[in-house]
């Protein structure tokens, strides 16, 4: 599996470009724009995009889904419990604000334990509630796409709509139940390290290790 990641937009969102090794079909989760840039990387490593993924509805990681979606063929894809909020009017607001277009309605609806193929590897989608309704995380070959959930060190903010700390410790406990050398992949650059794996967050992450 190839994992590019990329520091994208204003507010320190990380982009991940992940693909398969031999037949380079890829997926690009949370295009926080830097479209241009996203695009160049992804001609400049001969992949070719089979979907976009939000992590989650909020619009710092689904503005530039239009930028991307326009220039390919790929498809959005999102969770069930999200996916109407990703082109709500509350969206289209916030991701004109940032400059960007409102994203399109979601392609392909998703829910815990479905998979995402690409070539001859893939992502497992897990629901990950806490930080909004239709939160997921994306595991596969020892990598974990973590988003708002879980952070280095930190977890995504539960005040605002649809967000609940008690429902966040449980989807922290389910990421937990996974190997403990899986690398973890955030959603935001917030912590003293752009990767971590689970047995660093056990370890040091105060959300962790105070609640659980």
């Amino acid at each position: 599996m190839i994992v590019e990641q990329m520091l994208v937009g204003p507010m320190a969102v990380f982009t991940y470009l992940v693909a398969c090794e031999k037949e380079k079909q890829c997926l690009i989760i949370d295009p926080a724009g830097s479209i241009d840039k996203i695009l160049s990387k992804i001609d400049s490593m001969r992949l070719t995009p089979k979907y976009v993924v939000n992590t989650h509805s909020h619009a710092d990681h689904t503005c530039g889904n239009r930028g991307i979606l326009s220039k390919t063929e790929a498809q959005l894809v999102a969770h069930q419990d999200d996916a109407k909020r990703i082109s709500s009017g509350l969206n289209k607001a916030f991701s004109l604000a940032m400059g960007k277009r409102p994203s399109p309605k979601v392609h392909i609806i998703v829910k815990d334990g479905d998979s995402l193929r690409l070539g001859q590897t893939g992502l497992k989608i897990l629901h990950t509630p806490g930080h909004t309704p239709g939160s997921i995380c994306l595991y596969g070959d020892g990598n974990l796409f973590t988003g708002d959930t879980l952070f280095v060190g930190a977890v995504g903010r539960t005040d605002m709509r649809g967000g609940s700390f008690d429902t966040l410790l449980n989807s922290l406990r389910k990421l937990l139940t996974l190997p403990s050398d899986t690398l973890v992949w955030p959603g935001h650059h917030y912590g003293d390290a752009p990767v971590s794996t689970l047995a660093r967050e056990k370890e040091t992450n105060p959300y962790i290790t105070d609640f659980l």
